[in-house]
């Protein structure tokens, strides 16, 4: 059963998509909306924010701890979400970890599409591991597009023989930009955040003109997963991705790799976003933690 606090949010969801129409609303609006939510949320108490320049991408190291290093690609169907959409969440997450964030803001489509997004976030993390940070206390992590983009950033960083992270975090991923999951049609009266017809936008825009929306660097549900070091995901059962989050763990299962999947009942898309507001999301980053300091030891 939902705490009262995110029923709450669930009916505000549902009530501004209602209001504003999603299916009309630019870009720009989205983005707009998206950075306004992130504002609206409490950032955990004494975490320092430093923008940083990481390789060329804009960037903010969020915590000043000794612990582990996080490197975070946030959500938003690669067109929405930024350093101030999530800052909220991530002063969260580094205190949980007792370690540092860095938040990758990465370009996003359509001004920038595929594969600017995933060449940003392994740039990123090159110059977290070039700035002296050992790769295994290092963990790559996201939610939502974010999550897909954690996946393909492991891959393509295997594919060029880098030296991999401990671990990825992959929160509500979109691993699959062709929508072909079941869930995303019986989830979709479930599921106040995301809809298929966002999904279709936002895919197009990422894939743009060149590139196939189901090739393995854009859906990384499709490509060869070996090799990659432990993953963590989290999805809910009341969001459209959820075939999305079970099919990843099944095939990266399949192809060795130690995977863990939490199921949140009646959880929604990236619940995570509104840590210190919500008594789930509090549980579910101090869950993710866990997973980290396991992997880092």
């Amino acid at each position: 059963m939902r705490s009262e606090a995110l029923e709450n949010i669930v009916t505000m969801l549902r009530s501004q998509a209602a209001e504003r129409g999603d299916a009309e609303m630019t870009v720009s609006e989205w983005r707009e909306a998206y950075d306004g939510l992130g504002a609206l949320l409490p950032a955990a108490e004494g975490v320092a924010v430093e923008k940083v320049d990481a390789g060329g991408v804009p960037a903010e190291w969020i915590g000043t701890g000794d612990g582990p290093v996080v490197v975070y690609v946030h959500g938003g169907g690669y067109c929405i979400g930024s350093l101030d959409s999530h800052r909220s969440m991530l002063t969260h997450l580094a205190s949980a970890v007792a370690g540092r964030v860095l938040a990758v803001d990465y370009r996003l489509a359509p001004e920038h599409p595929f594969p600017a997004a995933l060449d940003d976030a392994c740039t990123a993390y090159r110059w977290v591991v070039a700035g002296g940070a050992d790769p295994s206390r290092v963990v790559v992590a996201g939610d939502s597009a974010g999550g897909g983009l954690t996946l393909a950033t492991l891959v393509a960083l295997r594919d060029a023989g880098d030296p991999l992270p401990a671990a990825g975090v992959c929160l509500s991923p979109w691993a699959d930009l062709t929508q072909s999951g079941a869930t995303v049609a019986e989830k979709a009266d479930a599921d106040p955040m995301v809809h298929a017809e966002d999904l279709a936008r936002w895919a197009a825009a990422y894939a743009g003109s060149d590139h196939d929306a189901g090739s393995p660097g854009l859906s990384p549900l499709f490509a060869d997963l070996s090799g990659l070091p432990p993953l963590h995901v989290e999805v809910g059962t009341a969001e459209v991705l959820l075939d999305d989050a079970r099919r990843l763990a099944e095939r990266a299962r399949a192809a060795g790799v130690d995977v863990t999947l939490f199921e949140g009942e009646d959880l929604i898309h990236v619940w995570h976003f509104f840590a210190g507001a919500v008594p789930e999301a509090d549980d579910g980053i101090t869950r993710v933690a866990r997973f980290i300091a396991e992997q880092v030891r």
